[in-house]
């Protein structure tokens, strides 16, 4: 059976106290989670600013780290991006392509490529997120995440049979890809999209700032 990815993007949430308060109430539950994680794989992308924290934090689960995005530059005179290399220190996953960074920081196509290209050379998983079946996906990536706008923190998800076919119609591209969904994911619906053949899993947004909520969707799944 391949894994199920069930990952958390905090997006830009979470001071340093609040955090630690989350990690706090969810590190609790860590020994129920592992007995209900086999088969699947739990990412956590906090801020650039948590990650030291959640590393820590981490340390000795099967608990992983992704960042929320990457510099299409390496290391140099960059002055306010975070480079692949300095992620590698706590992550193995990288967040690619998401709606709100292509419309809030314009983001093209030609820019996606070249961070999907600096996370190859580091050795970071991508988790690359498409809007619709048209969008482009770069070379190297096999981890895709469709979240269709309309369902981006409205509480108005898709449904698990449109989103199942739309994920399946991107496997049709590349059989290798494993296909997310995310959308106002929560642990009352998470079931009726994980038990979908054609998704492998979810991308939580808001619901996963609540770590009892995350947890449920984590045992749900």
């Amino acid at each position: 059976m391949s894994k199920l990815f069930i990952v958390a993007n905090f997006k830009s949430h979470l001071n340093k106290n609040e955090a630690d308060s989350w990690l706090s109430e969810f590190l609790k539950h860590k020994e129920e989670i592992s007995k209900t994680s086999e088969n699947k794989e739990i990412i956590v992308a906090p801020s650039f600013t948590l990650l030291l924290s959640f590393y820590s934090a981490f340390s000795g689960t099967n608990i992983k780290l992704a960042a929320q995005d990457i510099s299409s530059l390496g290391e140099g005179a960059y002055t306010g991006e975070v480079n692949g290399r300095q992620i590698k220190d706590f992550a193995d996953y990288v967040i690619i392509g998401h709606s709100e960074r292509r419309d809030n920081f314009k983001e093209s196509d030609e820019m996606l490529d070249k961070k999907v290209k600096s996370a190859n050379n580091f050795g970071l998983e991508t988790i690359f997120c498409v809007q619709n079946r048209e969008t482009q996906i770069p070379e190297g990536v096999k981890i895709i995440a469709y979240e269709p706008i309309f369902a981006i923190g409205t509480g108005t998800p898709d449904t698990p049979e449109n989103a199942e076919k739309v994920c399946e119609e991107i496997m049709n591209k590349n059989s290798n890809y494993s296909v997310l969904y995310g959308g106002s994911v929560s642990s009352e619906n998470i079931a009726s999209f994980t038990k979908k053949e054609a998704i492998s899993g979810v991308l939580v947004g808001g619901a996963s700032l609540n770590p009892q909520e995350f947890i449920k969707i984590i045992n749900n799944a």
